[in-house]
């Protein structure tokens, strides 16, 4: 079995984690059952803290949601070293859900998640650090931000 450090792949990636988010309502950012971790929709958390704003296909272009994809992906890793104290406590990723909001005729959901889901695979590995993954369309999200991303997670 590959000898996985997910803090030194981060570490090479040279991107920067944003704040971890705090709940906005009333449910946790995230939750551990036995070896699971469940991770609630996060969105697009800038290193200012501030959030990306705009919808697909009106506001971004389809590069920009798979870049604000990217920033989700950031925010669930920030959540995870915050509460959790390292990425290494992570075995493997299970589930991915994306929700983009775009225009009504836009298509490329799954191109625009890509944006997580490619982070998550340098973080954990090729078998590790890709689950299972929806991508879907969304008329709006909170706030107006581009991508809203869950996902799930098997701890050591």
């Amino acid at each position: 079995m590959e000898n996985i450090n997910a803090e030194q792949r981060f570490a090479e990636t040279v991107l920067v984690l944003p704040p971890a988010p705090s709940p906005v309502g009333v449910y946790k950012s995230y939750l551990i059952d036995g070896k699971y971790l469940y991770v609630s929709g996060h969105g697009p958390v800038q290193a200012d803290g501030k959030l990306i704003i705009g919808r697909i296909g009106a506001d971004l272009d389809m590069e920009q949601g798979k870049l604000a994809a990217r920033q989700v992906g950031l925010t669930i890793l920030s959540t995870i070293k915050t509460n959790l104290g390292s990425l290494d406590k992570v075995k493997r990723v299970i589930k991915v859900l994306g929700m983009v909001n775009c225009v009504p005729d836009f298509g490329k959901h799954p191109y625009v998640i890509n944006g997580c889901s490619e982070l998550f695979k340098t973080v954990w590995g090729e078998e590790n650090g890709v689950g299972v993954r929806s991508a879907v369309g969304m008329g709006s999200l909170p706030d107006n931000i581009p991508v809203e991303i869950e996902a799930l997670f098997e701890l050591f």
